[in-house]
């Protein structure tokens, strides 16, 4: 009898510990559906945000012109000489992106600054006594303004607190105000002596100088960084102009520019961007869900 009472005391204590660990199940199967809903819903957001930065400019020349073509000695010495990514530009953005499962595809409205920068010279000497000659140094900077529009992809490679991606996509860009300096300096050497000269600059407006539109590829990387509800964002990008930026009915437009011997080359436009801002959800799960991204 004894015996059969140890086993019932027994079999009651399996039975309790049994009826605890179910009781312990089923809040982690609770919690465990909650999590999947969050995941769920973690998998599918929209941000909007803002982010701002510098830029450099470089072009790629297909075809020169030249206002003047020396007979005394080869063209080549008064080519046009490209500074490349050299003049800093600047550019704001918004961002609207819809995020799924590591993919983004957003939208990216820009209002882009850039410069770039060329520089020429001519000399002029007479045969008879080449010491007597004329030298003539051409700056010419130029400034644009484009609203761009951008489509992209990106993913994120890893990480959920701090996601670095990598993005493609096309832009169509254009044109929104143009100016161009010219800057002439020079030494005079025909005059009885030496006499070093610069001119003022001459600036004048040169929208009807530059294509209304132009379109290229983009690649990129960066990264966000999430605090609390927010995606602190550090973004690089390459723009890729694959249309000409000079307007070929307007190339010979300005007598300014013309008088003293300058005419645009057609051209591409490249682009380096590093810009840094933030975005914001704008799905939540509830009031007291803290971060939309874990």
């Amino acid at each position: 009898m004894k015996r059969l009472y140890l086993i019932l005391f027994c079999f009651l204590i399996v039975a309790q510990v049994s009826a605890q660990e179910n009781k312990k199940r089923k809040p982690n199967a609770a919690y465990n559906k909650q999590n999947d809903a969050n995941e769920k819903f973690l998998n599918k957001q929209w941000w909007l945000g803002f982010k701002a930065g510098t830029n450099l400019t470089d072009v790629h020349v297909t075809k020169t012109y030249s206002v003047f073509s020396p007979t005394n000695y080869s063209p080549d010495q008064s080519a046009k000489k490209y500074e490349h990514f050299k003049q800093p530009g600047a550019q704001a953005t918004i961002e609207a992106s819809f995020y799924f499962k590591k993919f983004y595809f957003s939208l990216q409205p820009t209002y882009q600054h850039s410069l770039f920068t060329y520089t020429n010279s001519y000399l002029w000497y007479d045969d008879v006594v080449p010491t007597n000659n004329l030298e003539l140094n051409y700056e010419q900077e130029q400034k644009l303004d484009y609203f761009i529009i951008p489509l992209l992809i990106k993913y994120d490679i890893a990480g959920n607190k701090l996601r670095p991606y990598v993005q493609i996509g096309a832009f169509s860009a254009f044109l929104i105000n143009a100016n161009k300096q010219t800057t002439i300096s020079g030494t005079d050497n025909a005059s009885g002596g030496e006499n070093n000269f610069t001119d003022p600059a001459i600036i004048v407006g040169a929208k009807d100088l530059f294509a209304k539109s132009s379109w290229g590829l983009i690649g990129g990387a960066g990264l966000n960084y999430t605090l609390g509800n927010v995606r602190l964002n550090l973004d690089a990008q390459y723009k890729l102009g694959m249309s000409n930026i000079t307007s070929t009915k307007n190339r010979n437009s300005s007598d300014s520019l013309s008088g003293v011997g300058d005419i645009l080359d057609d051209m591409t436009m490249d682009n380096i961007s590093i810009s840094i801002g933030c975005l914001f959800p704008m799905r939540f799960l509830a009031n007291g869900f803290k971060s939309s991204d874990r």
